[in-house]
């Protein structure tokens, strides 16, 4: 498994979201640690958290499995992110969704985390969505003194757009190093509107959340494109979704996917998508076939 470095950390290519986790039939630590060692299987040691998931209850599922087999965090990479407050859970008292980046609760999110998930540091947290009420500086002395603290090696953004990405990091000393945003062949505007270039530019690999679009893949697109990708992935042994993340890694923005999916079977085959080699033109022919037209 290729491993891409951000900063003072490497993660691997492909990344396991844990964000359906809660939503298993069955969410022991056994069928959780069952997922954790097909990743390893197939190299993939990063794992996609959120205080959110699950209602605030996906990162505590992690924990009971790592208190069960301690011996796995020393091989994985562990993500998570903060900032969204919903009237559920831990925040049931709340009135209103909303998003806090203060420092209170950044550093409350973080300390929750890390109790939740069995964990004595996080590898890389992130911002889950812009706050239109951030205070950048406050926000961004936060960041920088929860790494210096130990508590998190790495930090980034998610679903921000270029400018909000440099504002915080104009009130920070640590590097951003990722932003997780919305990339797939149905929602392809990052590959246009700049997002992809404004990360390319700096040389900061992007992560990309749903990459199969959340099942809107095959719904949204036509029996063209869902032939040709069926077509692709079978070339190469494998399936439809594994031609789809390809055509994101074959970008030079050094796109990492984030794939989630709570069966086991699917979860063996995830690393398949790593063996897909996609020249220029079927790049093209892809993204045509989504367009419903040629590029201009």
């Amino acid at each position: 498994m290729e491993r891409i470095s951000l900063g003072n950390i490497d993660l691997s290519r492909l990344v396991y979201g844990m964000w359906r986790l809660g939503d298993d039939t069955d969410t022991s630590a056994k069928n959780v640690q069952a997922k954790i060692e097909s990743c390893l299987a197939q190299g993939i040691t990063t794992f996609d958290q959120a205080d959110i998931y699950g209602g605030y209850t996906a990162e505590a599922l992690l924990g009971h499995a790592l208190r069960a087999a301690p011996h796995l965090r020393d091989t994985m990479e562990i993500i998570t992110k903060c900032d969204i407050v919903a009237p559920v859970g831990r925040h049931a008292g709340a009135r209103v969704k909303h998003y806090d980046t203060s420092a209170a609760h950044i550093n409350a999110s973080v300390d929750a985390s890390l109790t939740d998930m069995a964990i004595d540091h996080i590898d890389l947290l992130l911002i889950h969505r812009p706050d239109p009420l951030m205070d950048h500086m406050e926000t961004g002395a936060a960041l920088d003194a929860l790494v210096a603290s130990g508590k998190v090696r790495a930090v980034g953004v998610s679903n921000f757009r270029p400018w909000d990405f440099t504002l915080l990091q104009s009130g920070m000393k640590t590097p951003l190093v990722t932003n997780q945003i919305e990339l797939s062949l149905v929602a392809h505007e990052a590959f246009t509107n700049g997002d992809l270039a404004f990360h390319q530019e700096r040389g900061i690999p992007p992560m990309a959340w749903s990459p199969l679009a959340g099942g809107r893949l095959l719904a949204e697109s036509g029996k063209d494109l869902r032939a040709r990708l069926t077509e692709i992935g079978a070339t190469y042994g494998s399936d439809w979704s594994a031609a789809a993340v390809a055509w994101l890694l074959r970008h030079p923005a050094r796109i990492i996917p984030v794939m989630g999916t709570n069966s086991l079977s699917r979860i063996d085959t995830i690393g398949t998508a790593m063996d897909i080699q996609m020249d220029r033109q079927t790049w093209f022919e892809l993204y045509t076939l989504m367009l419903g037209h040629e590029v201009a």
